[in-house]
């Protein structure tokens, strides 16, 4: 087909990854902007942050303002609780809602 741009795949590898997660950290762009800039596609950026986790240490941007990206769940059942339950709202209407006990 005459006119028809073919997108050429780049295979990244880990360490690849982690310093386009540390240009995003001081990009202060929006992951959907940095994809754009970048060539990179959202879902394959957020696929591979949830593999390689967050650069450093730092927290991972989750909706406007930067949260921990971290959650330790032996915090959520000390105290004698054995039910905990939890809801991560991620964008778009998809909410993840885990439940124990």
């Amino acid at each position: 087909m005459a006119g028809v741009l073919k997108r050429k795949w780049r295979r990244r590898s880990r360490e690849e990854w982690q310093e386009v997660f540390a240009r995003h950290g001081s990009s202060g762009l929006s992951v959907t902007a940095f994809c754009a800039h970048e060539s990179i596609s959202v879902s394959s950026f957020q696929r591979w942050r949830a593999i390689v986790g967050p650069v450093c240490g730092k927290a991972v941007a989750v909706g406007p303002a930067r949260q921990e990206a971290f959650v330790d769940l032996g915090v959520l059942g000390s105290g004698g609780a054995s039910r905990w339950e939890l809801k991560l709202d991620l964008g778009d209407g998809v909410v993840l809602h885990l439940v124990r006990g």
